[in-house]
């Protein structure tokens, strides 16, 4: 999405969200903070060449380099130690993020299976939005033949509305598929 095509965009989004809500000043309008995804790589572990292709697929899909996370506490269950890497995320803001939301509503949803739309009450009473995808080859960036293993991530949208009304809102008028 261009930078002129973005500010068209936000423009009618500040006018609709003005009128339905009754804000006075532009400056109370919900507007998108970040968008973070997260990927969690439990096999790590064992094998460290899974995460670097978790790394490389979300670098990939983002196109901002991805930072590792790394486990706060020890789980002897789970054989896992204090520090371990045990996962990527990748913070995205600005253009690209605007640029990850467009791909993702209008490309990735759409190529999910049975997709009927996405849950209308993943809020977190704040404004944010959690998303969860269980496949990585919903992105067109994703060659499905080079992959090792399908591989799920978590995408929350973070928003400054102080409603979960509001983020709903704006979501919808970003063409947020919500489910019905």
């Amino acid at each position: 999405m261009s930078s002129r095509l973005k500010a068209m965009h936000n423009k009618e989004i500040v006018d609709a969200m003005m009128k339905k809500f009754g804000y006075k000043n532009v400056m109370q309008v919900p507007k998108l903070n970040k968008i973070v995804v997260n990927m969690r790589v439990g096999e790590a572990k064992d094998n460290a060449k899974v995460l670097e292709a978790a790394v490389s697929e979300l670098e990939t899909i983002t196109g901002q380099k991805a930072v590792l996370t790394r486990a706060k506490k020890a789980v002897a269950n789970f054989k896992i130690r204090e520090g371990m890497a045990i996962g990527c995320k990748v913070t995205l803001r600005g253009e690209k993020m605007y640029e990850f939301l467009d791909r993702l509503v209008n490309l990735a949803l759409p190529r999910v299976r049975d997709f009927r739309g996405v849950n209308p009450n993943a809020f977190d009473g704040r404004g944010s939005y959690a998303l969860g995808i269980k496949e990585q080859i919903i992105f067109p960036e994703i060659e499905y033949d080079k992959i090792d293993k399908v591989r799920g991530m978590d995408v929350i949208i973070v928003t400054t509305a102080k409603t979960d009304e509001e983020a709903r809102e704006l979501l919808t008028l970003f063409n947020m598929p919500f489910a019905k």
